[in-house]
């Protein structure tokens, strides 16, 4: 914004753009990053697809959020990727560091699930076992996000559950094993993986289930 000068300049002073914002009032507080303990909790998973030999192992590491306290809870704090296979080598690197610097800055990370499940490879995407179909290691690896948020309380949605696995295995006996590729999008979960069961619309992804 200008201002007119419209008298005689005697003087100046340098004016910070801190102290500018405290005599304001409008201070801008942005949050800590979050700190790692010397030791974290977490899980590993097993991702193992046809366009390799070798499977890739994610281990995503928690920190507890205020423990202790009634709204103790766990958030993501780092992810690591490894594999035998290191032909990806750069983008995996890279693919870490960047989800584990969001993670650690803390809100909300359930975007990463949406972004990185919207990745499809245009060399084609692959079966994983029991019919499911994944457009590209990076939607796995977010499918994978995707399950540890849910176990952890911090996104809602389905588990792998055994019903969920059952309706799989219904799905492919009554409409063959290609029953997922012929599926339709999904409202829910944006997967690829409506098909008609039992006069129902089911997500083979996620579960979601609309009848009539």
């Amino acid at each position: 914004m200008a201002t007119k000068i419209e008298k005689k300049i005697t003087g100046f002073e340098v004016v910070k753009p801190e102290d500018n914002a405290e005599s304001t009032g409008n201070v801008a507080h942005i949050a800590p990053l979050l700190e790692r303990d010397d030791v974290l909790e977490g899980s590993t998973y097993k991702i193992k697809t046809p366009h390799s030999e070798h499977a890739m192992y994610i281990t995503i590491n928690d920190v507890v959020v205020n423990p202790g306290q009634p709204d103790e809870h766990r958030r993501p704090f780092e992810v690591f990727i490894n594999s035998k296979n290191m032909e990806h080598f750069m983008w995996i690197v890279a693919l870490t560091r960047v989800v584990s610097a969001i993670f650690r800055k803390g809100g909300d990370v359930t975007f990463l699930v949406e972004e990185l499940k919207a990745v499809f490879d245009p060399r084609g995407g692959y079966y994983k076992k029991g019919g499911r179909y994944m457009p590209s290691i990076v939607a796995e690896i977010g499918e994978v996000i995707q399950q540890h948020l849910i176990s952890i309380g911090m996104m809602e949605g389905q588990l792998n559950t055994a019903e969920l696995e059952a309706k799989r295995r219904e799905a492919r006996e009554k409409l063959g094993e290609d029953a997922v590729a012929r599926g339709n999008l999904c409202d829910k979960c944006g997967a690829m993986a409506v098909i008609r069961l039992d006069n129902c619309n089911t997500c083979l992804e996620c579960g979601d289930s609309k009848c009539g």
